[in-house]
Parts: structure tokens; C-alpha cells; sequence
């Protein structure tokens, strides 16, 4: 046995996914997210892209609610996108919980484009039906405090 091999230690059940950071400005404060492409590779692919194009810079949160926020609509009413849409991907370990961030869609499964929500509280029901990406990892109380039609400011890496 090389000195580098321990018997005795204990490996991890999982390793914790690879995150990039992005981070919503807004005139409430600032929300830092942890995005999972190694979990989530073209549902995070679609929204860097959309992040790296400045598209988000400006928009609003259109839809605020007790549970949720959501925004990335260049519309502002709930019906735009960037004009083209990805299919439904999901990963069992990325859940509707408080913090999440997820695509939005319509009824079609492979609907989303660049809407996005994060979650208030939990919402379990939304699991298996909607792309879980991400989770805030600073700012909740940011989150918490969004009103409708605040602006993302900037969107970036």
C-alpha cells in the first residue's frame, strides 16, 4: 500500500457536483447562484449563453408569489423567450426546494427557453417536471424581498 492510500478514511457517498458561479444584480441587493453543468450540461449551456449575451441585463421579475419569483421573460408578461426552446433535462439530485433555480416552461415539457424561477419555499410537486440548475448560494433574503417588476440589473459570471 502506497503512503498516499488510507485505509481508514472514508470516501464520500457523492462528490459534490462542479458549480459555476453567477450572480443577479438587482436594486434590492445581490443574488449569487451556483449553476451544476456536469448535473445540468445543456440546461446550464442555455442559460450561460443567455448570461454571456447580456439578454438578461435589464429584465424584470414578472411573476412574484408567496412560494416563487421568475423572471427572464423579454416580454415581461410571462409569454417570451430568447426564440428557441431545450428540451426537458433533470437530474435526481437537484430538487424544488427553497433556493432553487429552474427553468420555467409552458405545458410542453421541452418548452424552456430563458425564464427562469427560484424558489421561496419548497415545492416538491415541480420535481421530475421542471429543469432544476441551480441553487442561490447568497441572497435569499434578497429573493425574499423581490417585487414584481424589480429588474435584474446585470446577470454575469
Amino acid at each position: 500500500m502506497s503512503e498516499d492510500q488510507n485505509p481508514n478514511q472514508e470516501r464520500p457517498a457523492q462528490s459534490e457536483p462542479a458549480a459555476q458561479k453567477i450572480v443577479i444584480d438587482t436594486a434590492r441587493g445581490q443574488i449569487m447562484l451556483e449553476v451544476y453543468p456536469d448535473l445540468m450540461p445543456v440546461t446550464v449551456a442555455n442559460f450561460d449563453k443567455l448570461v454571456k449575451a447580456g439578454f438578461y441585463n435589464g429584465l424584470t421579475f414578472h411573476r412574484v408569489e408567496d412560494w416563487v419569483i421568475q423572471g427572464g421573460d423579454p416580454k415581461g408578461n410571462g409569454t417570451g423567450g430568447p426564440g428557441w426552446q431545450i428540451k426537458l433535462e433533470t437530474s435526481p439530485r437537484l430538487k424544488n426546494m427553497r433556493g432553487a433555480v429552474a427553468m420555467a416552461r409552458s405545458m410542453d415539457t421541452d418548452s424552456a427557453g430563458s425564464q427562469f424561477y427560484i424558489l421561496k419555499k419548497d415545492a416538491s410537486w415541480l420535481d421530475g417536471q421542471y429543469a432544476v440548475f441551480g441553487m442561490v448560494v447568497q441572497g435569499m433574503d434578497v429573493v425574499d424581498r423581490i417585487q414584481i417588476d424589480d429588474k435584474m440589473l446585470t446577470v454575469k459570471e
